[in-house]
């Protein structure tokens, strides 16, 4: 088996594994959300509903993103993972729409009886400890294969572990109104909990969006270009470069630069020159695509 192909499928079962993950968590908390009538489970089932479609979308991305290039896509198929971000993105701000609408109608209009037990807490901690894990395996995942769909449910889990502990919060502020009468105003700390979580959902969908529209635009990584232009420089032979051109796809990189060197040299030292400047750039971009057109001066 290829180092490649070895590489989508371990890219592959990190994705399937977050897949399962969301699937048996929606259900948990749905369950328990209906039970209890609790506003903050059931947001944090939805959330959880759409992270299931996010974590299938993800899946299907690292699927299509690991075929190689062909004559429809001569860069490959690594956009697809960008696509894959922005969806995640949509779909988690009508998750943040729905969840800001019923927590504003309930708090309005004291809607709602929610019974906070045993399950209540349990669902929610054991939504913190599959997140805590799953979003770690992503991460290291996605460092490891530069795979920005992969980042982006890793994010996505990261942020959801501070949100299921808004949703706790909230459940137990309902708790003591439970206990002590006085202070019956926590009623509303569910709804409270769930705008909470809105909130954070918010700040999630603003952090994927802007590296997907990134992406997607082909912004090449900050101070990359510099970095290049400075070690291509230093290369003994190389007059200069210029016209480097940097565009980013899922997973991969695309470099190409013209270079100036002496009109003396023949074509098998040009074609030497231009492999010792590709090996110098993946020092500083590793496994980049590079192309490299030498001009003499």
């Amino acid at each position: 088996m290829s180092l490649t192909s070895s590489q989508d499928r371990e890219k592959q079962s990190a994705a399937l594994s977050s897949l399962l993950a969301a699937v048996a968590l929606t259900a948990f908390k749905m369950v328990v959300g209906i039970l209890t009538g609790s506003l903050g489970i059931l947001a944090e089932a939805a959330h959880s509903g759409l992270d299931l479609v996010a974590a299938f979308m993800t899946f299907l991305a690292v699927r299509i993103s690991g075929r190689p290039p062909d004559t429809s896509h001569p860069y490959g198929h690594g956009k697809v993972e960008n696509l894959s971000a922005l969806g995640e993105t949509l779909l988690l701000l009508a998750t943040c729409v729905w969840i800001a609408i019923e927590a504003g109608h309930r708090l309005r209009f004291h809607l709602g009886q929610v019974e906070v037990n045993l399950w209540s807490f349990v669902v929610m901690a054991t939504s913190i400890v599959v997140d805590v894990s799953r979003s770690r395996m992503l991460a290291r995942a996605a460092k490891k294969f530069n795979s920005q769909a992969l980042e982006a449910d890793a994010l996505h889990f990261q942020t959801d572990v501070w949100s299921s502990s808004v949703v706790i919060a909230g459940l137990f502020a309902v708790k003591l109104a439970d206990w002590f009468p006085a202070l019956a105003w926590l009623r509303a700390g569910d709804a409270i909990a769930a705008l909470g979580v809105s909130v954070i959902v918010v700040w999630i969908c603003v952090q994927l969006g802007r590296r997907t529209v990134d992406a997607l635009l082909d912004t090449a990584p900050a101070g990359l270009e510099g970095r290049i232009a400075r070690a291509v420089e230093a290369v003994p032979g190389v007059r200069g470069c210029h016209n480097i051109r940097i565009r980013p796809s899922g997973p991969e990189l695309f470099v190409d630069l013209h270079v100036l060197a002496d009109g003396g040299l023949s074509l098998a030292e040009a074609h030497g020159l231009t492999e010792v400047i590709e090996a110098t750039i993946h020092e500083v971009a590793p496994n980049a695509d590079v192309t490299v057109h030498p001009e003499p001066i």
